[in-house]
């Protein structure tokens, strides 16, 4: 079974980005049900289609595939229920782990997340300075739930 193992955490110092090269994604959400979401994404000039099941503590199954472009951006335009998600993604090697940074635009301007897949969830990992929080189980940082409740419409906590 295809399955991703994430944990999730805020940055402390959005400085860790300025020496890496970013990859800008743009992505939506064709549905948001609460055992499910279908997102669809453009990566550079390769659409994906990506089906995510419900996160039990930091794992959930996940289904990805490649489709062209075009239909991607149709997908885009056309189909997508709520907000669509622009953000630059960094990646920083740890080891044989991978950081992915996500420097967030537009309605979600100023949230800047780390992500890092692990092949189980008891896998220990180094916890750089530059982390901060743990958001793991937050699910106001999915990037589904930010398509529709971005972060610049948040109450202050």
């Amino acid at each position: 079974m295809a399955q991703e193992i994430e944990r999730k955490f805020l940055i402390r110092d959005a400085g860790i980005v300025d020496s890496l090269a970013g990859e800008r994604l743009t992505q939506g959400y064709l549905s948001h049900d609460k055992n499910a979401t279908v997102r669809v994404r453009i990566a550079g000039t390769t659409g994906w289609l990506t089906i995510k099941g419900k996160t039990v503590g930091a794992t959930r199954s996940e289904f990805e595939y490649p489709v062209p472009e075009e239909d991607a951006r149709q997908m885009l335009d056309e189909l997508c229920n709520a907000g669509v998600i622009d953000k630059t993604r960094y990646r920083l090697p740890q080891g044989e782990l991978c950081w992915e940074i996500d420097v967030f635009h537009g309605d979600n301007d100023g949230l800047i997340v780390a992500e890092i897949e692990l092949p189980s969830e008891d896998t220990p990992f180094d916890k750089p300075d530059w982390l901060g929080e743990e958001v793991t189980g937050d699910p106001r940082y999915y990037n589904s739930a930010l398509s529709s409740t971005p972060f610049n419409q948040w109450a202050d906590d």
